[in-house]
């Protein structure tokens, strides 16, 4: 697979999903004029602006960190570094995501969570949510610094695999659809899938993360692709069905804090 074919692949599959969301009325009539604001800037800032400077900048790091190691890995399998770095890449987004909701009621230690509020404050679940995301959320995030590590590294096929499969497991687990409730259900297959779970993030896994009330639970479920690290630590919660409510309970901050934290502060609201 080319570089053009990963482009395409992400273009295709997200806007494939979203277009059977709109298709199938997901999107019809939820969102208020702060949820488009906040999407729509969210979206064009960290694409347009946050990431691209931010690449530069985790290129110039490893420059200077490590000078004349470009290509340190160029020779080991690609496979091998695909699997190393995602896994590396899931430890330590699940820590740093564990952190940023429990820190949530702590003044003095809500920064994290006041970052990563905004993908949460969305009052629905669907693929909107993947772009409702704090612009400087991506400094903080684990897989932006292990792909352009492995980049630097020489695997750009491993990093590229890393952020493919990141990707379309969040398309997965953020859609609207919940096809899983009828597998979980089912005799045979069900206690399978009950298994797997223990393992892999699945749609219900991460939608109750999203929700609060009866099957919510977003103090718990932190991975991605892997809810291994959930299970090994004791904050794994695999639900019946839909959460009660998606989003954060209590008053919305801001929209303009939501887009612009930490530059644009207001007070703190429980929730």
């Amino acid at each position: 697979m080319g570089y053009g074919s990963y482009g395409q692949f992400y273009l295709l599959f997200g806007l494939g999903v979203l277009a059977v969301e709109v298709i199938a009325g997901r999107h019809r009539d939820i969102y208020t004029r702060s949820d488009w604001l906040v999407n729509l800037l969210c979206g064009a800032l960290g694409m347009a602006i946050v990431r691209p400077i931010l690449s530069i900048g985790l290129a110039f790091l490893f420059v200077t960190l490590l000078p004349g190691e470009q290509g340190m890995f160029a020779d080991a399998p690609f496979w091998l570094v695909f699997l190393v770095t995602l896994l590396v890449t899931e430890f330590l987004f699940y820590w740093v995501h564990r952190w940023a909701h429990e820190g949530r009621n702590k003044p003095g230690r809500d920064w994290l969570w006041r970052l990563h509020r905004t993908h949460h404050s969305g009052k629905y679940m669907n693929l909107m949510l993947m772009i409702r995301i704090n612009p400087f959320w991506a400094i903080l995030q684990p897989q932006t610094w292990t792909t352009a590590f492995a980049l630097y590294a020489g695997q750009p096929i491993a990093a590229a695999l890393v952020a493919l499969t990141t990707y379309a497991w969040n398309v997965i687990t953020h859609s609207n659809f919940r096809w899983d409730d009828s597998v979980r259900r089912a005799p045979v297959i069900g206690r399978l899938f009950y298994a797997a779970e223990h393992i892999f993030v699945s749609p219900g896994v991460h939608h109750t993360h999203h929700g609060y009330g009866k099957d919510g639970a977003n103090y718990r479920n932190f991975g991605v692709v892997f809810s291994i690290f959930d299970t090994m630590f004791g904050t794994l919660h695999i639900p019946q069905g839909r959460p009660w409510r998606y989003g954060v309970p209590g008053a919305d901050a801001h929209w303009t804090e939501e887009v612009f934290y930490p530059f644009v502060r207001h007070s703190p609201k429980k929730g």
